[in-house]
């Protein structure tokens, strides 16, 4: 039961509280942002104000609003709100407030809200223990994660709860949180003023992070409090400004969010990818530069690269292979910082070099056929010759005996006719090969002329070439 004293306990408590803390919203109508997931016809809201909420897993980055929701949940249901923590808590931890819940459900018809933050923390053993009161409804869970839940969170929870999904704030909604904080007694009471371009920076900084964009403003503050003894502290009657130089000095370097295991990371390398086969060098340059200012691992960029060489450019440019190659060795063996320049000319050459997924395309057609299709001979005149009864293969003609280096020959199996597999794309060196090849085949003007394969050159290699060549 609360007293006078716990009373002012909770006062200083949260008068000692960070910023951001002390300005967390109670109510709905005091929390900002989240249109699609708690606006006024949303599914979330209707159950949170008619006090009918089933489970939910709450996703999103750090900074959305998440646990707040969680908060406002506990101030306004009738049900019983519990925390257990995804970092210290036990499978023994779970089960005794699952049967607390249980009882408070037999005896009284309580309900109980359990409340898991970051519950991709919880190990598979953990997540199993919460299915049966969740099935059963012993608890109603909510669970907040910064990780994708439907990789993270077990399938058979997920079945039984909602996701919603938090997304970053508009810069709009995080302006209007910092504004709120400059004038509430709960933040800055009114004793200091925030100048437009200080403003700004602040929700630049934020990256759309409410917590980020709130300690940015608190540190500010600290830095425009005057220096030496006898300075007067701010008030809502004398109130300091904030400048823009305030929080430059309280944030100096601008870092936006990337989780190197998480989500981002694999957006921001999806978007790198994408921009390179896109063909839009300064996309790919801003997206390496977002990689590397979080520290991610040049290898894993220069893997990407070279993956990207071969499947987005193939033979429209075959140098591109050659260089995502030496961007790879300069990653490993002079790492960063230099590294970075390596790795932004190659992936600008990459963005920059006609395209063409003609080598992907072909080994996946070609798979496809050899997993699913018939089993299909070497043909007789392509087979080994170094065995008894080689001499009945048939001539294998040897294209090196004919001027054009070429001779006219079966190479597929039985069944499967050129162009099956490999379409060559109508740009760069790829392109230009066939419009060669195809006039030199075709005995066009200036074209070397194609033998009769009929003629005798080619039986003075049968049988004298290696192995490999058969």
């Amino acid at each position: 039961m609360d007293t006078l004293f716990t009373e002012v306990e909770r006062y200083k408590r949260n008068m000692n509280a960070p910023l951001a803390v002390r300005m967390r919203p109670q109510t709905l109508a005091e929390y900002v942002g989240q249109e699609q997931a708690v606006g006024p016809d949303s599914w979330l809201r209707r159950a949170i104000e008619h006090d009918v909420l089933s489970s939910v897993i709450l996703y999103g980055p750090a900074g959305t609003g998440k646990t707040t929701l969680a908060r406002i949940i506990a101030n306004t249901t009738h049900a019983e709100f519990v925390e257990v923590s995804a970092i210290t808590g036990t499978v023994k931890d779970l089960r005794r407030e699952i049967d607390a819940a249980e009882s408070r459900l037999m005896t009284r018809g309580a309900r109980t809200i359990l409340f898991v933050d970051e519950i991709h923390r919880f190990s598979r053993s953990q997540q199993d223990a919460l299915l049966h009161a969740v099935e059963d409804r012993i608890v109603i869970l909510i669970g907040a994660t910064t990780e994708n839940p439907y990789f993270e969170v077990n399938s058979a929870l997920i079945s039984r709860s909602r996701v919603v999904e938090l997304e970053p704030l508009d810069d709009v909604s995080v302006a209007e949180l910092v504004r709120r904080a400059v004038r509430d007694e709960h933040g800055l009471a009114g004793a200091f003023t925030l100048d437009d371009d200080a403003l700004a920076e602040i929700v630049q900084l934020a990256g759309g992070d409410a917590r980020s964009a709130l300690t940015t403003l608190e540190l500010a503050s600290q830095m425009a409090l005057p220096v030496g003894e006898g300075a007067q502290r701010p008030t809502a009657a004398a109130p300091l400004p904030i400048t823009r130089g305030n929080v430059l000095e309280a944030n100096p370097r601008h870092g936006l969010p990337y989780d190197k295991s998480g989500d981002m990371h694999y957006d921001i390398i999806s978007a790198f990818i994408k921009s390179m086969r896109g063909s839009d060098p300064d996309a790919a340059v801003y997206w390496l530069a977002r990689m590397i200012d979080a520290g991610e691992d040049p290898k894993f960029i220069a893997r990407r690269i070279l993956i990207c060489a071969s499947e987005d450019i193939g033979n429209a440019d075959p140098q591109a292979i050659l260089v995502a190659e030496a961007a790879f060795k300069a990653a490993e063996v002079i790492g960063y910082p230099e590294c970075r320049i390596n790795l932004a000319q190659a992936a600008e050459y990459l963005a920059l070099a006609p395209k063409s997924n003609a080598a992907e395309a072909s080994i996946d057609a070609a798979l496809a056929e050899v997993r699913k299709g018939p089993r299909r001979d070497v043909p007789n005149h392509l087979r080994d010759r170094h065995r008894p009864g080689s001499d009945s293969y048939g001539p294998y003609l040897y294209p090196h005996d004919y001027p054009a280096g070429w001779v006219p020959q079966r190479y597929l199996p039985d069944g499967l006719e050129r162009g099956a597999f490999w379409k060559a794309s109508p740009r760069g060196w790829e392109a230009w090969r066939v419009e060669v090849v195809g006039a030199e085949r075709s005995g066009a003007p200036g074209a070397l002329p194609v033998p009769d394969p009929g003629e005798g050159a080619a039986s003075a290699h049968e049988g004298s070439q290696p192995d490999v060549d058969g």
